[in-house]
């Protein structure tokens, strides 16, 4: 059974990136997507996917926001925050919200595949 994924970014481009990424990794599927905090905390009660990717600045509730809610609902949430260059201490708040790790944007497929793999606990 494939591993479910939602994609959180408010850049539609990005949100397809990362679905790429996604794409070439067996054993995914994406199921949703979101392109801002709150629509990630609906989606996420809806769909309970096993792997959030989150985006950190975004409109109407941030990413650390959005993380820290959803954790707050789900304890075993698995998310991923995924942050510019120079938003390191962004991704500090985020780890102490929930997040389990951080991508760093622009961001290489093997760097996303090492992460998801380390926070799924996949043996590679």
């Amino acid at each position: 059974m494939p591993y479910t994924v939602m994609v959180v970014d408010d850049a539609a481009f990005m949100r397809n990136m990362i679905k790429d990424v996604f794409g070439s990794m067996p054993g995914f599927s994406i199921v949703g997507e979101a392109s801002n905090g709150v629509e990630a905390i609906e989606k996420y009660k809806a769909l309970h996917p096993d792997l959030v990717t989150m985006d950190i600045v975004m409109p109407l509730k941030s990413g650390i926001e959005a993380a820290r809610e959803i954790t707050n609902i789900d304890r075993g949430a698995r998310i991923i925050m995924c942050s510019a260059l120079g938003q390191e201490s962004l991704v500090m708040e985020a780890i102490d919200a929930g997040a389990r790790d951080f991508i760093v944007k622009p961001f290489k497929a093997e760097k996303v595949h090492e992460v998801v793999n380390r926070v799924l606990g996949i043996k590679g």
